[in-house]
């Protein structure tokens, strides 16, 4: 992959200098949903797909972008002085994105670059092709301009350019799994205080397995930050009552007790969801130490139901899917993944069992949603690397 998108990153650009590459990984996360900007704790993986660069210094403060994943734009030009959001600039918001921020955060980029870009990740499928390529960006940054920054505040200024740029509410999750994957590992990260730790996923006889709806979905565009919105504003009224900082801080017990004042019925569902998937995601890291797989996969199934029922982040589609899977003998578990609103579900299947799922679940749903479903059965890589 490398040399092949490095000849036609000659080919555009022309060769000379020091052309180097790089790679941020896309993320499945296996539990903990819509936690990440509730304060509570998360439980993603990066994986083996996600976005290449191709980047060089210029002389100049220049930038020129290609994406073959949007090869319809052709070379995308523009300067280190013209850092603005721009509807017709496309993709290309992203890594500009990120310049911005890191220039708002005191580091200098005193030279423009040439960049490439292909990603292997499906758009708009909820394995956060955006943050792998925020993260890239910040990676490519970093090593060029031979910057002093953590991966770990590579991963932070992704979200804060995600957020204040490009103008998703998203939480830390997606930069931070792209930035600190670990292969053959989870990251279990505390959103509130971004102490994380590794957790081996041993899956014995078992495979992940992603189901992508073919439904996408815009985070931009979508009830995202609605249901920030109203998990802040449950938030709020809850402090009147019970001294908490984030409603991750909530035991499910806690939250019975003062759920009542919460006014809104709708806030306070969303408040429930974000309190009882925190306390999921720790029963199931929990449960994968004690190699307890098989509650790992009830909680993931309790996971899609509240995030069905209670933060309504589901669609009909992504509801079939899972429910069909449930169906299937070998299925340890299965729920929605990522942002919703469409994208994909994650399952745990036995490896005897995954075949009979990937042929089940592609002609129920063929027969019933009327169009084809995507599978990958995916392994747990590395963060973001230089190549």
């Amino acid at each position: 992959m490398k040399e092949r998108l490095t000849e036609k990153f000659r080919e555009l650009y022309g060769s000379g200098g020091d052309i180097r590459a790089y790679f941020a990984p896309g993320r499945v996360n296996l539990i903990g949903e819509h936690t990440d900007y509730n304060g509570g704790h998360v439980f993603p993986c990066a994986l083996t797909i996600g976005t290449y660069g191709i980047a060089r210094k210029r002389e100049d403060r220049r930038l020129r972008f290609y994406s073959l994943n949007f090869d319809q734009m052709g070379v995308v030009e523009t300067g280190l002085d013209e850092l603005i959001p721009n509807e017709a600039a496309g993709w290309t918001n992203y890594p500009k994105g990120v310049m911005w921020a890191f220039e708002k955060r005191g580091y200098k980029l005193t030279h423009g670059l040439d960049i490439l870009i292909y990603g292997d990740i499906p758009n708009g499928s909820g394995l956060s092709s955006s943050a792998s390529l925020e993260v890239l960006t910040g990676l490519i940054l970093k090593d060029i301009y031979g910057l002093d920054v953590p991966m770990t505040e590579v991963a932070l200024i992704g979200q804060y350019s995600e957020n204040n740029f490009n103008g998703c509410n998203c939480g830390i999750m997606d930069q931070f799994a792209s930035a600190m994957g670990k292969k053959d590992n989870a990251v279990f990260l505390d959103t509130e205080t971004l102490e994380y730790e590794y957790a081996p996923v041993v899956l014995a006889d078992a495979r992940i397995v992603i189901t992508n709806s073919k439904v996408k979905h815009s985070l931009v565009d979508s009830a995202y930050n609605d249901r920030r919105r109203e998990s802040e504003e449950a938030l709020m009224e809850l402090r009147r009552v019970i001294d908490i900082k984030t409603l991750g801080d909530l035991t499910e017990q806690e939250f019975e007790a003062h759920k009542s004042a919460i006014g809104n019925e709708v806030c306070r569902r969303r408040a429930k969801h974000a309190v009882y998937e925190n306390r999921r995601t720790i029963r199931a890291v929990e449960a994968l130490k004690n190699n307890d797989i098989e509650l790992f996969g009830r909680l993931m199934n309790a996971s899609h139901i509240s995030l069905r029922d209670d933060y309504e982040v589901s669609c009909e589609e992504i509801d079939l899917l899972v429910e069909l899977a449930w169906e299937v003998p070998g299925v340890i578990g299965s729920r929605i993944t990522g942002g919703g609103f469409g994208g994909c579900t994650v399952s745990i299947v036995r490896k005897d069992a995954v075949d009979t799922f990937i042929q089940t679940l592609g002609k129920a749903y063929r027969e019933q949603a009327g169009h084809e479903v995507e599978f990958y059965v995916v392994d747990i890589g590395d963060g973001a690397h230089r190549l």
